[in-house]
């Protein structure tokens, strides 16, 4: 009996050993797999369930299990899940008496981020109404092609959106649409007040029949992408998609009991789907800030015993740049989920802030394929595994990024991308991995179509990323399509130049991008920046660090000095006007500087200098 208890425990050492060497993130992946199963077979279910069983009726139930625990806190009031609750049904009688609204009404929300967005979401979709996430930032023809994407017949704003609204109003009273504003009285013609019809309205729940033609393909929202590359496309939200998206949450080990502290914005994918529509599918609370604030971020996790916090883009740089206080290690927060995080960036947020579990993501609104890290692992955005390929069928493909097309064979197919070899990210469109689209933009909806990739007749959805698998099967973001590009016949990843070019003392923030010069083929390396506090350009120090860690065609030869770099609502960097004016120093007021070569250092650009390089006197 000794002998063979000895051998299996041999065995089971040497498994162990194997497994630790061999299948490092084993464990991780065993976890994540049986995490996604699990969420998969509750979706399954949900589609099967008639009548549909949306997460409006998720929310239902947690009120009705517990109608005191809080739902969400907010500037120092907490509502629970039960008012909440009553709040919504009166918002959703009150637009019924109001508005006529009925099942598959389209209304806009142009509203900030307050607990009055929660409760009147939920008022609409108790009504059947999908709902039109409008970004609060955007004003005049902007707000206009955001509303009439959508094809709603009812906007409900803010009081503090009130003069955006008015901009436009004319505009709206001729199509007839119905303007109501979050507030008491209105004296503006045209616009009316919901408040007090909202607070005389009976709080008693609403029949499930208003809402009985909802099924999991119905629409549920319209969110719009960033605009950083044009005006924003209405993204069509089915309910199948806001049942997805919130699973993610519980996908990252999220439970009932933890706190999630949502500080971006609920007109975003980020902030609606992943933090919002997370809490309700776990039943848990969140704390909602009107905007992300650095210096107020920790001591809100403190207030509130946070345990689970969002970031996305640059959020989590502007925690590490901070003042360091002795307590920053004082909080209960143990896992953060977003995406955008550089690996600099998210190295010194652990080391400064303790051992937070980083899982960050891969995903777009309106795409059918997605990543999660899972792991450790600082920087990737995911991990290959074969469950989440069987189901959700994706490939990485040969891109062409100076024709900005994919690589194709002589029998027209594409070619799939090697380990270690940046591609562009496909997804198969199938009905389990569905692409909706845009809302009123067939041109765009069919430009993120790519058909014949692996055979004849297959149709991807295409991304518009570029990412890299390793020989572990780690996913990388390596660059956007139109964002890399290509000089001196070398590929150049924007966000490589950005992360160099940050490490300089001097610099804050690096918006990197490709600028075309006469006689010369390809785009040329330019980089708009912005200065820490109390700080000058550094010439020498800067040519110093793009020489000693970049390629010589990967060096931006034009550096544009700002006071501060355009961002959308989600912190994503716009472009399209600085690649637009290039870098002619009699159109640009900002200080604009050359890499001189020949003097070693960065120098102020001059029209000399500009002249030289149009008529090729200069070598670049």
């Amino acid at each position: 009996m000794y002998f063979w208890f000895t051998v299996l425990a041999g065995l089971a050492i040497l498994c162990y050993s194997y497994v630790r060497t061999f299948c490092p993130y084993f464990g991780e992946d065993f976890v994540y797999i049986l995490r996604s199963v699990k969420l998969g077979i509750r979706l399954v279910k949900y589609k099967k369930l008639k009548p549909f069983y949306s997460l409006l009726d998720c929310f239902l139930d947690a009120a009705k299990k517990h109608p005191e625990k809080i739902f969400v806190h907010f500037e120092g009031r907490s509502y629970s899940y039960g008012e909440v609750d009553k709040q919504s049904n009166k918002v959703a009688r009150a637009l019924q008496a109001e508005a006529g609204l009925k099942e598959g009404d389209t209304v806009a929300l142009f509203l900030a981020n307050e607990p009055s967005f929660m409760w009147t979401w939920l008022g609409l979709a108790k009504l059947g109404c999908p709902a039109a996430l409008l970004n609060f930032n955007i004003r005049s023809k902007s707000l206009l092609h955001c509303f009439s994407c959508c094809g709603a017949k009812v906007i409900i704003a803010s009081p503090e959106l009130q003069d955006a609204v008015e901009e436009i109003l004319p505009t709206l009273r001729e199509q007839g649409i119905a303007v109501y504003l979050l507030s008491e009285s209105c004296s503006v013609e045209g616009i009316n007040a919901l408040c007090d019809k909202i607070s005389k309205a009976s709080d008693q729940p609403l029949s499930p029949d208003l809402r009985l033609n909802i099924h999991i393909r119905s629409t549920a929202l319209y969110i719009y992408t960033s605009g950083t590359t044009g005006l924003p496309k209405a993204a069509v939200v089915t309910h199948e998609r806001v049942w997805a998206a919130s699973f993610l949450q519980a996908a990252c080990g999220v439970t009932a009991d933890d706190i999630f502290y949502i500080n971006l914005p609920l007109y975003h994918s980020a902030g609606f789907l992943i933090g919002m529509a997370g809490a309700i599918e776990r039943g848990m609370t969140v704390v909602l800030r009107r905007k992300f604030s650095a210096s107020q971020f920790w001591d809100d996790c403190r207030k509130y015993d946070v345990t689970v916090m969002q970031y996305i883009g640059e959020t989590m740089r502007y925690l590490c740049n901070t003042p360091k206080k002795d307590n920053d290690r004082n909080h209960k927060v143990r896992i953060a989920i977003g995406n955008g995080v550089r690996s600099d960036i998210w190295s010194q947020f652990l080391n400064r802030f303790g051992d937070i579990k980083v899982r960050e993501l891969y995903a777009a609104t309106e795409g059918n394929i997605g990543f999660i890290n899972y792991t450790s692992k600082v920087g990737a955005v995911g991990r290959v595994n074969f469950v989440h390929k069987f189901f959700f069928p994706y490939t990485l493909i040969k891109f062409d990024v100076q024709k900005e097309e994919p690589v194709r064979n002589s029998e027209g197919l594409c070619i799939e991308a090697g380990i270690g070899e940046a591609g562009l990210l496909v997804g198969k469109v199938t009905r389990r991995s569905p692409f909706v689209g845009y809302a009123g933009n067939q041109q765009q909806t069919e430009k993120k179509r790519l058909r014949d990739v692996l055979k004849k007749g297959d149709l991807f959805f295409n991304t518009g990323d570029l990412l890299v698998v390793d020989h572990e099967k780690f996913v990388y973001f390596q660059d956007r399509v139109g964002d890399t590009f290509r000089w001196k016949g070398e590929n150049v990843a924007t966000s490589e130049v950005a992360d160099i070019l940050t490490m300089v003392h001097c610099i804050l923030e690096a918006n990197v991008y490709g600028v075309k010069v006469e006689g010369h083929e390809g785009r040329i390396g330019m980089a708009a920046v912005t200065l820490k506090e109390g700080q000058d350009f550094d010439c020498l120090g800067t040519y110093k660090q793009v020489v000693n860690y970049l390629p010589s065609y990967a060096r931006p030869r034009f550096i544009r000095i700002q006071p501060c770099l355009e961002m959308t609502g989600t912190f994503k960097m716009k472009k399209v006007r600085l690649v637009e004016e290039g870098f002619d120093p009699a159109h640009i007021r900002d200080p604009l500087y050359f890499l001189d070569t020949d003097k070693k250092t960065y120098v102020p650009m001059t029209g000399e200098i500009y002249r030289a390089i149009g008529a090729r006197e200069m070598k670049l």
